[in-house]
């Protein structure tokens, strides 16, 4: 036994070397897009991130963290390692689990019992480890997986908590029968009470652990037994989601409230009352369980302590947001605050079981559970929550298709939804037909399930199409002729030939004939971490981005499989090779052609070894900006980059970032109003009964036609003030404020501008008296209040800045009064004569400024380099490089300095070659300023090469069969070749124009326009 098991140890940690040396070889330098930047910014200064938060991914990260040793470009590598031994460590377990199975059945033992005296022989030791390793080695290069592996996200310890429990639910099934062996699941809960603070995901391994729990300690299980202990295992997942995370907060803020409003005792009264009741609770449930002599109830009791344990990392988000720093999101400083920290309520909800389908009518809305904020003396309600409220006639079971928002109604149709408009018999107005329950069921397995987890499960085991969002499976069969270059040239392009897939479905099949008992806990984590996940998430039609990182538990689960497919693969080699040995080396090295494969094919798609690009173009956004200025941005990777280059690496913290959808809330609003680090507070007038959540949310267009404009100064003072001439009735009968024209002014004294040295000296001339605009909006939401507000407070103080990303519908009309600056767009009291809103060409060019902002501040590192995977999220930004770079040259060529022109554009097209960032929309462009300059022979290039991908293109998407699913890919390339077909005609080149119109003409009518 001990020759095994010390095989079984140094093959592990061989396996554990291997995943642990890829992922390092292959992690990001620094932070990646989407939440990476905040997880880093807030692991290292211990901030408070998005709700729900995760306290011990950041204790650990900040671990990680101290051993940059002061060198803070080093903080993010170092965090990012941090999902990359989480991942080695899921990998370790996986190896371990997989033997520990491998092992029953190769001896066949299948079952639970003890099985750890058993010794296999040479040939069987072969066999069981290398299970081990061709299961655990497909896991490591598995697509999503290994994506996970190298980037700060929670997912890689999530997996890690999910591959823990597992390991250490089988090693109490072989010690089961010892007096002690309750203290394995005291550990598994434990582990879980930490996963807690990583992400909810490992939660649903508790099904598949209660049936290795019922099947070890029943020794003729039922399968009525084994129902019921589904279901008790599925309330225990409901009693920590719902009784214990958000349940005892809310409990203790019920009493806090109590104690406070009612009783008049100090603040943490009813906090401080409610944690001696509980702990006056267990002491007494220990003392019961020990009169009793009941082992089950201790041990409940004791593993509830610990999950209560593990779950106590939550404690650092009161603590830290108690401190104010500079990332605070929601600052739940409070039980109250927590509370709704913990349940995501910022984020709304989504029907589960049961509720209304997108065609549902209002019918009233009620006043639900108030919203406490921390007063003076007592507990003050901020808001009611309003209950929307629907007729039962609307709501059906398992509601897929609940989302009312006009793009995702258009999206249904894709998904076999008959969406018709009918006219309301109540009400006369147009409204959508109800769908059917087999629309809504086709939803659910042709969308949530088909295109939203089968299709990213195969993307593991088959192959996949490309980077490209909505890309599908790539099988073995489809043919590679006549393939748009962003597709057949994508690194992300692996063809497995489905070969861990069969590999998979081998084990699967040899595993449920030879142990059923746990072939059937394997199956249920497959289920629970993926056909589950799908039923809770209840996912929109469309998303921002490929979700397949959520799946995670269930790659984990099929690699199980993959790894036990070595014994079936043996199991048919019988017949031919009757040696344990032979036949054993021969499965193995059959079976290591799956994550052969899948590491030859995946390597340079998930390479982010020298990638900058993302912290890059956040230092890029900082860096053209003025001093002291003000940035609005959107959120994801308009801002957590730009946290990360701030909190971490210090880089420009004069400038205030401000994401416009938090300025919707009260809390951030508050943030913005207290210094950060070199930024003084926000120029905000207003105070805080002004904008409190529930209060100014919105304010609706109530035309006055008494009024032909307003002063923007004095309608701040009004709704300040509550002024009853902005206010109007509602139905609930609580007045709300509105505007009362479109058209705003603002005064402008000329004279301190000019003192304050703002303005170009070729801008002079531009200078106006007053600032005129119309809103063009039907209402002001808080964001816009408050950035209407410095504007009538600034006086022109402090730079603000608009990001170039920012949807247009922010900015409110004021872009006759943009100045063009790298990447964002400053407001100045300049009017731009030669603004064209039909252009689509924000900002006036301050040609010399730009020349400086964007060929001597910028970094564009590695972005010539075509060895390194630029993926679809990775592409934006430089497309927005190059159309900063394109008005920088026009503006010169405009200007008669075809020299400098010339430079701006082959310094553009050096730093970001096709070859490396592949030419997008806004290429086309350069196409006259290149003529303008001599340059033909480019433009031309530019010209043919653009309407040839966006021929192919058009081809292959408008005649796949899915080609529905990529309205987007082929709006760009329609884009493409109008942009090709302006620019040959302004540059006299008939043929290629007339080629680009036939084109347009011959695929336009395909878009229904």
């Amino acid at each position: 036994m001990q020759r095994y098991s010390r095989l079984n140890n140094l093959v592990g940690w061989l396996v554990f070397a291997v995943a642990t040396i890829t992922y390092l070889l292959t992690l990001e330098p620094t932070a990646s897009f989407w939440d990476c930047g905040e997880f880093i910014a807030c692991s290292y200064k211990l901030l408070v991130p998005h709700p729900p938060g995760a306290p011990t991914f950041l204790l650990l990260g900040r671990l990680f963290s101290l051993f940059s040793f002061g060198d803070v470009t080093k903080v993010a590598v170092l965090v990012n390692a941090l999902s990359a031994l989480s991942s080695s460590f899921t990998v370790l377990f996986l190896f371990w689990t997989i033997t520990m199975l491998a092992k029953k059945l190769v001896l066949h033992r299948p079952g639970m019992h003890d099985d750890r005296t058993l010794e296999p022989t040479t040939g069987q030791s072969l066999l069981i480890l290398g299970s081990g390793v061709v299961g655990a080695l497909a896991l490591t290069f598995s697509d999503s997986f290994w994506f996970n592996a190298v980037e700060a996200e929670v997912y890689a310890m999530s997996s890690l908590c999910t591959a823990a429990v597992v390991w250490l639910m089988l090693k109490w099934e072989n010690r089961a029968d010892e007096y002690d062996s309750d203290k394995w699941l005291i550990l598994i809960a434990y582990v879980m009470g930490l996963s807690i603070g990583v992400h909810l995901l490992n939660l649903l391994a508790i099904p598949a652990l209660g049936l290795v729990y019922y099947f070890r300690r029943h020794a003729t299980p039922t399968w009525m037994g084994g129902f019921v202990t589904l279901v008790i295992s599925s309330i225990i997942v409901g009693l920590i989601l719902v009784g214990i995370i958000p349940g005892l907060p809310s409990i203790a803020g019920w009493f806090e409230v109590l104690f406070v409003n009612s009783f008049g005792l100090p603040f943490n009264s009813g906090l401080i009352f409610f944690l001696l009741i509980f702990f006056g609770l267990l002491w007494f449930g220990f003392r019961y369980s020990r009169q009793r002599g009941s082992r089950l109830l201790n041990t409940a009791l004791l593993s509830l302590v610990f999950i209560l344990i593990g779950y106590s990392s939550y404690l650092i988000i009161p603590i830290r947001s108690s401190f104010l720093p500079t990332i605070n999101e929601n600052t739940p400083n409070d039980v109250l605050s927590f509370v709704s920290y913990l349940k995501r309520e910022q984020y709304g909800d989504r029907p589960l079981l049961y509720g209304p389908q997108f065609n549902a009518q209002p019918i009233s809305q009620t006043e639900g559970a108030p919203r406490y904020v921390r007063g003076k003396d007592k507990y003050e309600i901020a808001e009611h929550r309003l209950e929307t409220n629907y007729n039962d006639a609307d709501k059906v079971l398992l509601p897929r298709l609940y989302s009312p928002d006009p793009g995702h109604i258009q999206q249904y149709q894709k998904w076999g939804v008959n969406v018709r408009q009918v006219e309301d018999p109540a009400t006369g107005q147009p409204s959508y037909a109800k769908p059917t329950m087999g629309e809504n069921l086709g939803f659910l397995f042709r969308y949530q399930m088909g295109h939203m987890f089968w299709r990213y499960f195969l993307w593991n085991f088959v192959g996949r199409d490309s980077d490209v969002q909505q890309a599908g499976v790539l099988w073995p069969t489809e043919k590679s002729a006549n393939l748009p270059e962003r597709v057949a040239d994508s690194m992300a392009r692996n063809n497995f030939f489905a070969i861990p897939l069969l590999l998979g479905l081998v084990g699967l099949f040899f595993h449920v004939r030879r142990d059923g008992p746990n072939a059937l806990m394997v199956g249920f984590l497959f289920l629970f971490t993926g056909i589950a996940i799908v039923i809770y998430l209840n996912q929109p039609p469309i998303e921002p981005r490929e979700r397949d990182y959520t799946f995670a538990g269930a790659t984990y689960a099929f690699a199980i499989w993959i790894g036990l497919g070595v014994l079936g693969l043996a199991d048919l080699l019988k017949a031919a090779l009757k040696a344990d040995g032979a036949r054993g080396g021969v499965a193995v090295a059959l079976g290591l052609l799956a994550p052969v494969l899948m590491a030859a094919q995946g390597w340079d798609d998930h390479d982010r070894s020298d990638r900058y690009n993302s912290v890059d173009s956040a230092k890029n956004l900082l860096n053209s900006l003025q001093p002291n200025a003000i940035l609005f941005t959107n959120g994801d990777n308009d801002t957590f980059p730009l946290w990360y280059a701030q909190e971490v690496e210090g880089v420009r913290t004069d400038v205030r970032v401000a994401v416009l959808s938090y300025l919707n809330t009260d809390w951030y609003i508050d943030q913005m109003k207290r210094p950060s680090y070199k930024s003084a507070p926000l120029p905000i007038s207003m105070e805080h009964a002004v904008y409190q959540q529930g209060t100014n949310d919105y304010l609706p267009y109530v035309e006055n036609p008494s009024v032909k404009d307003v002063d923007l100064k004095q309608f701040m003072q009004l709704v300040e003030q509550n002024s009853p001439l902005l206010q109007v009735a509602t139905q609930s009968g609580r007045p709300l404020m509105s505007f009362p024209t479109r058209k705003f002014f603002l005064p402008i004294d000329t004279t301190a501008v000019k003192q304050l040295g703002l303005i170009p000296a070729d801008r002079r001339s531009q200078l106006v008296g007053r600032m005129e605009w119309d809103m063009g909006r039907g209402a002001i939401e808080k964001k816009n209040l408050v950035i209407l507000d410095m504007l009538a407070t600034n006086n022109w103080q402090r730079p603000i800045y608009f990001s170039s990303t920012v949807n247009s519908q922010d900015f409110m009309n004021l872009q006759p009064y943009f100045q063009l600056e790298g990447l964002a767009y400053r407001i100045l009291p300049l009017k731009d004569p030669n603004y064209d809103p039909r252009s689509g060409q924000e900002g006036y060019v301050e040609k010399q400024l730009m020349y400086d902002i964007m060929m001597k501040r910028f970094a564009f590192r590695n972005l010539d380099r075509a060895d390194i995977f630029y993926d679809e999220n990775n592409l934006r930004f430089p497309a927005n490089y190059r159309d900063k770079f394109y008005r920088l040259a026009q503006a010169y060529v405009d200007a008669g300095d075809k020299v400098k022109a010339k430079e701006v554009m082959d310094y553009c097209f050096k730093v970001m070659p096709d070859k490396s960032i592949p030419y997008d929309y806004y290429v086309p462009q350069f196409v006259v300023p290149l003529s303008a300059v001599g340059e033909t022979q480019k433009a031309n290039e530019i010209m043919d090469t653009m309407t040839n991908r966006a021929q192919l293109a058009l081809l292959y998407y408008t005649t796949a069969p899915e080609g529905s699913l990529f309205d987007l890919e082929i709006q760009l390339n329609l884009l493409t070749l109008q942009s090709v077909y302006r620019a040959a005609e302004q540059i006299g080149d008939r043929a290629r124009a007339t080629k680009a119109l036939n084109l347009l003409q011959q695929y336009y009518p395909q878009q229904g326009g």
